[in-house]
């Protein structure tokens, strides 16, 4: 029997209370499709209903990719597990599934993306769940929010928190998938997939496999099918034996509003010269500054946000290569891409299946990270995940979480406060209008980053802004350095909600970063 069916074909072996892993990461690889196929038959059916869906990074955007939006309704979608979730403007309507969260027509969670993989992997292996201290003191340690998302999650509690070999530490179960949606490039009529055209393969293996050992089934969304025999197995990354169902869906995008850019997939390498240069205001002054924390040889983790613009700080000082850049969705080396094609990179070196380089990050494998905040507190807690008056501006947490667990340098950065109008004049950094929320407060709405764990296992931690450059002592935080042209009392310390210690050797940063012609960056 043929493997082969339409998107309409394939959602309909979907039946009513299944739980549905889904394998994207915003429009990466995202089965748009056949997602849209599921909501569609809802629509006319009423089935399947009482869905729980799990997304280890987000199914969708905010940005033309639809994603987990098309069966986020009421009734069919009635539990979610997400590592993160569609995000956008403030200003734009909030996604489907934030209105379902909010409004309690679903039981939410924001697991990181990394133990989301694993639970699957446990799953898949038939073992007893996930045992890990990524998560302690944040909100995803029970002790605090337990990675419940609204009071429907809470009810139904996902973590515990255990002790075992007196140590403490957390649970979460394993998953079962009953149906697990994947994409790739190509399928032969076996089901065997190959991802030639993709950005990643992030956890089509992992998946397809948790849902199969379960007894569950797998669809694959390729762009096209191959004659069986014409793939070469070592391209092949999920295997036939484990694909139930091909779809083929020629027009999928290869990721957000980018139907193929072949440098995107490693099939060529663009020139340097095309990458686009950070524009001459505050935030490449930040990013200027961060990059001066890093060291030759390093492989750097790297987030959304401003941190995103280091590695074309490099580039711009004639850096590039020196430092290999390791994302969560598995691209290792090359230049990572900005805005809504964040998560995926040009020219990359390699490409690792997301749930191993997540198992590389948890362990604090690789040298530095560089990540963004949205505040921090007295203790030196981040807070990334949540911003409680437009909740979809931010997409959850993501890998943050396993990233920061244990690695050994951490690099936040961000603008100073909320709201300030300023501009660099003369080697200097000039306000013109005081922003009217403050960034640095006593308590951080939600941990996303524990100030005081990273203090106990010896972490080094700054935070790097326009004005000022802060340290993480045992003290909590410690203003370092000032940007020229700022005032100490008026422009930083009143501008914090809540006191910084000032180091007694504070310094002022280079004046060459605030100025537009390539700064001298060592590394």
């Amino acid at each position: 029997m043929s493997k082969i069916k339409t998107a309409a074909e394939a959602v309909r072996l979907i039946g009513d209370n299944a739980m549905i892993a889904v394998n994207s990461s915003s429009g990466l690889c995202c089965p748009d499709a056949v997602l849209q196929a599921l909501g569609a038959r809802f629509d006319a059916e009423g089935h399947p209903a009482n869905l729980t869906t799990v997304h280890p990074i987000a199914a969708g955007d905010m940005f033309g990719t639809k994603g987990v939006d098309h069966i986020a309704k009421p009734g069919m979608l009635s539990r979610i597990i997400g590592g993160s979730y569609p995000s956008g403007p403030s200003n734009a309507e909030p996604p489907l599934v934030w209105q379902m969260i909010l409004a309690e027509q679903l039981a939410a969670y924001n697991v990181p993306s990394g133990i989301v993989f694993d639970m699957l992997r446990e799953g898949g292996a038939k073992r007893p769940g996930v045992l890990t201290k990524v998560g302690l003191d944040t909100f995803v340690d029970p002790l605090q929010e337990g990675c419940a998302m609204n009071a429907s999650a809470r009810a139904q509690p996902i973590v515990q928190h255990v002790d075992f070999a007196g140590e403490d530490w957390l649970h979460f179960p394993p998953l079962h998938p009953d149906v697990a949606i994947i994409r790739a490039s190509t399928a032969d009529e076996n089901g065997n997939l190959t991802f030639e055209q993709e950005g990643a393969t992030l956890g089509a293996m992992e998946m397809a496999l948790s849902a199969h050992n379960s007894g569950g089934l797998v669809i694959a969304q390729v762009r096209r099918i191959a004659q069986n025999g014409s793939l070469r197995p070592h391209d092949v990354r999920v295997p036939g034996i484990l694909v139930d169902v091909i779809v083929e869906a020629p027009d999928q995008l290869q990721t957000t509003a980018t139907a193929y850019d072949p440098a995107i997939s490693g099939e060529l390498f663009r020139p340097l010269h095309t990458f686009r240069r950070a524009d001459f205001n505050p935030g490449k002054v930040i990013a200027r500054r961060v990059a001066q924390e890093l060291r030759a040889g390093w492989a750097v983790n790297i987030g959304f946000g401003i941190s995103a613009n280091v590695p074309r700080i490099l580039l711009e000082e004639g850096h590039h290569g020196k430092v290999t850049w390791v994302i969560e969705q598995g691209a290792v080396g090359g230049i990572p891409l900005l805005d809504f094609k964040f998560g995926c990179a040009s020219n990359a070196e390699a490409f690792v299946a997301s749930p191993h380089q997540f198992s590389y990050f948890q362990a604090g494998g690789f040298d530095c990270s560089l990540l963004s905040f949205l505040e921090i507190d007295a203790e030196g807690s981040v807070n990334v995940s949540r911003l409680s008056a437009t909740p979809h501006r931010t997409a959850g947490a993501g890998g943050f979480v396993d990233i920061t667990a244990r690695a050994r340098k951490i690099v936040f950065s961000g603008n100073f406060n909320a709201g300030a109008k300023m501009h660099l004049e003369g080697g200097k950094l000039v306000i013109d209008k005081e922003g009217k929320l403050a960034k640095i407060v006593p308590k951080v709405d939600q941990v996303s980053f524990s100030g005081r764990r990273a203090v106990m296992q010896g972490q080094d931690v700054s935070y790097v802004t326009e004005r000022c450059v802060i340290r993480l002592s045992e003290a909590g935080l410690l203003l370092t350095e000032i940007a020229p042209g700022m005032d100490l009392q008026r422009d930083i310390l009143d501008q914090c909600a809540t006191p910084l210690r000032v180091s007694a050797d504070l310094k002022l940063m280079e004046a060459a970063l605030f100025r537009e012609p390539p700064f001298g960056l060592a590394l």
